[in-house]
């Protein structure tokens, strides 16, 4: 008698352990994207604004430049090569400018990633505009295919005058790029080709 209760109270503790451990399993799969979404929403951790193409349009040139740097990376298992095609920019404050990136997939398998981001010095982000971008949709390739992805933005002309910036010369603009899916996940099972 005590051997089956001892049965039952050790199953129990075994579905608990295993409930746990897939409910850690879910978070870990949705930590990116929840991250991200709690960046946009309060602006930390360098997370850049979102401007659409009519708020653009209303901002003027300031005639001061500022140095712009672009940084790619891939997360561990992400069989992409990515990068800038030009790693800093002059821009003038205040007007649009556009960065292209290159990326491709150079294993033997479709793969759907998307690109966190942010933006160093972190008191600069609030004033990083972003119109256009790769990173505010999924991006899939097929086996080696490549693909150029635009970033248009501007530097709000408001960062020359708040103080926390005033030493501020270069922003870099920072992708990480993640696999989405978890099927591909699962079949990226080797360590990235290529260079």
């Amino acid at each position: 008698m005590a051997g089956k209760g001892e049965s039952r109270s050790n199953r129990k503790v075994a579905l608990t352990a295993a409930s746990a451990a897939l409910a850690m399993l879910g978070l870990g799969f949705a930590s990116v994207p929840l991250y991200r979404i709690f960046c946009q929403v309060t602006g930390y951790g360098g997370t850049t604004q979102r401007a659409d193409e009519a708020k653009a349009a209303t901002v003027k040139d300031s005639g001061r430049t500022i140095s712009i740097r672009f940084d790619a990376n891939v997360e561990r298992n992400m069989p992409w090569q990515f990068k800038p095609l030009q790693r800093t920019d002059t821009v003038s404050i205040g007007a649009r400018d556009m960065a292209l990136f290159w990326a491709k997939n150079d294993s033997d398998k479709t793969v759907t990633g998307t690109a966190s981001f942010n933006v160093e010095p972190e008191q600069a982000a609030r004033y990083f505009n972003k119109i256009q971008c790769f990173c505010f949709t999924e991006q899939t390739l097929k086996p080696g295919e490549e693909v150029r992805m635009p970033v248009l933005y501007y530097v709000d002309p408001a960062i020359l005058t708040d103080p926390d910036n005033k030493d501020v010369q270069q922003i870099t603009l920072s992708y990480t790029f993640h696999v989405t899916r978890v099927e591909d996940a699962k079949a990226l099972d080797h360590p990235r080709t290529g260079s």
